[in-house]
């Protein structure tokens, strides 16, 4: 295994998984590793090689903790270099990435209580673990943009570094998929609107009366994630919520209900339960409009009579998406974007998995399915139809169909080199020193010196 950019990022990732996930065994810790004035514990690599270990099998004990020890070491010098060039990350930046960890986990388990028990960690303990950890990936993150922001590679780089592959090792491409569609939304009545604000302001009224806000959110709230747990969503700091809500939770004082706010999500109270600096806790009761059921039939026969049009040869998809769509893909003529890989290619199951209503597998290329129900970004109903416009069968990965990901390989390798070469020589002028333990390891950078 080869230590890349791409590798100290997972080994990261496998820390703060490994921390949050399993009940910590008593360790008796010691310093491996020190680079300039940071440090790296034993329990730094035995955390990541756990994980690995669970995910990949790993048998070699030995020369798996050296190249993890390795990825942690190459971290540590960009995060030193940060330190020296005064790489500034505010503390609000980082809190933020900290929230998005502990809430996550907190869901996972239930509660704080819940999560002690199983992982052996207090929320605080896990709080500083990860602030500790999530700081120092933002730093060599930055540290590592300032040194590849400017790495190109050409076309002919690319079919160089293809073509310098050996045969039996091009790797297989599974089945891809290319698609376009039509969405359309069902109306909202002004009449359904208020239905919703009477609602949820009888509820306010209640819960300024005395009732709790948690249990009426338990019963009535349409969020999912949070009405199992009154209400509550966690610390948040700003920019991670829509702004309208952001904007109502942060002018509360604790305790607070807010007024009835709106955002694309449909409509909410806020209670304030806690401020910590920046961050906020807070828990709100969501109520959304519904299209009734006639409406709904209607954007129904509405798409059934477009995919008509478009079979029967009378306009394109392409025109046809451009005049009757609402959905983020209409001014690309309905081509529908991959959200992981940002490219137009889908794999069989990633579409089942984000639409499964749609009988892609039975369908041709230019065939149209029959109008069916989405979930949009925002957690609401739409219908949508959908052409197969591209299907890649199976194949050992080429330039003509795979172009894309072997430039971003390509691109990745030649990054990973400007990443080794700058370390090689950041070494010969740093602090670095490592345990004899460690000593013996076939690290591929000169480490010892």
């Amino acid at each position: 295994m080869k230590i890349t950019r791409l590798f100290i990022l997972f080994i990261t990732l496998c820390s703060l998984t490994t921390i949050a996930n399993a009940q910590h065994d008593v360790v008796v810790d010691e310093v491996v590793a020190v680079v300039g004035k940071n440090i790296i514990k034993l329990s730094d690599v035995e955390n990541a090689y756990s994980s690995i270990r669970r995910q990949q099998g790993y048998t070699n004990a030995k020369e798996n903790r050296c190249q993890i020890l390795e990825s942690i070491l190459l971290n540590k010098l960009l995060v030193h270099k940060g330190e020296v060039d005064s790489v500034e990350v505010t503390d609000d930046e980082v809190e933020q990435q900290v929230q998005y960890y502990l809430k996550n986990y907190i869901r996972q388990y239930g509660s704080k209580e819940a999560m002690f028990k199983a992982t052996g960690y207090t929320y605080e303990d896990l709080h500083d673990i990860y602030f500790r950890l999530l700081k120092d990936r933002i730093i060599s993150q930055r540290v590592e943009g300032s040194l590849t922001d400017n790495v190109k590679i050409t076309p002919r780089e690319v079919a160089e570094y293809y073509n310098a592959i050996p045969k039996d090792s091009i790797p297989m491409i599974s089945d891809e998929y290319e698609f376009a569609e039509i969405e359309i939304r069902p109306s909202i009545t002004e009449a359904e609107r208020e239905r919703v604000r009477f609602e949820l302001s009888q509820m306010r009224e209640r819960i300024l009366k005395g009732e709790k806000f948690s249990m009426l959110a338990t019963l009535y709230s349409e969020d999912p994630g949070s009405a199992k747990k009154g209400g509550e969503l966690g610390f948040f700091t700003r920019g991670e919520m829509v702004s309208e809500f952001e904007a109502a939770a942060y002018a509360l004082k604790p305790g607070e209900v807010s007024p009835i706010i709106e955002t694309k999500f449909g409509f909410h109270i806020i209670q304030l339960i806690e401020r910590r600096g920046n961050s906020v806790n807070a828990r709100h009761i969501l109520i959304t409009p519904k299209a009734s059921a006639e409406d709904l039939l209607k954007v129904r026969m509405k798409l059934d009579s477009i995919a008509t049009e478009i079979r029967l040869g009378n306009i394109t998809f392409e025109d046809a998406a451009k005049q009757y769509s609402e959905g983020a893909t209409k001014l690309q003529g309905g081509v529908m974007t991959n959200p992981y890989t940002g490219n137009n290619r889908f794999g069989k199951e990633m579409f089942k998995e984000l639409y499964p209503t749609i009988p892609f597998t039975n369908m041709k290329v230019g065939d149209i399915s029959n109008a069916t129900v989405k979930t949009t970004d925002d957690n609401k109903e739409a219908y949508h139809i959908v052409k197969l416009t591209k299907k890649v069968e199976a194949h050992q990965a080429n330039l003509s169909d795979d172009y894309d990901k072997i430039y971003n390989a390509t691109l990745e390798k030649a990054k990973q080199d400007k990443i080794q070469a700058w370390a090689q020589k950041m070494i010969k002028n740093t602090y670095i020193r490592i345990s004899d333990d460690f000593k013996d390891c076939n690290f591929q950078l000169n480490w010892t010196k």
